[in-house]
């Protein structure tokens, strides 16, 4: 929840406060921690565009394509919001069976940990805790538009900060005098094959 924090949580505030003030004046601080206070759907939609009809046909292989998205916000100087936004669809030749668009969201408290050690915990430590949530959520919306689950691979999202340091890097190269943010949305395009058992509507 996201409502009235217990004591523990405001005395730890005050730590990190006086940590962080150690930290700056070159003293040894406390031990670095994440925490997530809290996780959420911000937006999500299921279109079952061909349906009953897509339902009735006979079994075939479609193809799934997930587009990912990471994207941060500072709240307070330890919280931040981070959104993973997953897209996708799913099609057969000359069809669309089903798509979803998913923005799920968490804010994490970051304590004691060095400022450059920040931009890869948001993009990478952050998105990972949240993906598991976000992937039952399509699973189970797959499974009420009459399908079978859709259960996404694990997302590397170590090698999706890279690419994005690479591009911020390659940017800065070519165009020097334009500042490049450290948290850019990280990208990627991934594309899942999913062999179902057969697309027929639920018994009733």
């Amino acid at each position: 929840m996201l409502g009235a924090r217990p004591t523990r949580e405001l005395t730890i505030g005050r730590e990190t406060r006086m940590t962080n003030d150690a930290t700056d004046a070159g003293q040894p601080g406390l031990m670095p921690q994440i925490k997530a206070l809290g996780q959420y759907v911000k937006d999500f939609s299921f279109e079952n565009p061909n349906a009953p009809r897509a339902l009735m046909q006979p079994p075939q292989q479609p193809t799934i394509s997930v587009q990912i998205n990471v994207n941060t916000k500072p709240m307070t100087a330890t919280d931040y919001e981070v959104e993973l936004k997953l897209e996708g669809k799913a099609e057969v030749p000359g069809s669309t069976l089903f798509g979803f668009d998913l923005l799920y969201a968490g804010v994490f408290r970051l304590q004691n940990i060095p400022q450059d050690n920040i931009p890869p915990l948001l993009m990478i430590e952050c998105p990972r805790l949240l993906f598991p949530f976000a992937r039952e959520i399509v699973a189970n919306a797959v499974v009420n538009g009459g399908f079978p689950p859709l259960l996404l691979d694990p997302i590397d999202f170590v090698a999706l900060y890279q690419q994005k340091a690479a591009e911020a890097g390659q940017a800065r190269r070519e165009s020097p005098a334009l500042p490049v943010a450290g948290l850019a949305p990280a990208r990627a395009g991934i594309r899942e094959r999913c062999v179902p058992k057969a697309f027929r509507p639920r018994p009733t």
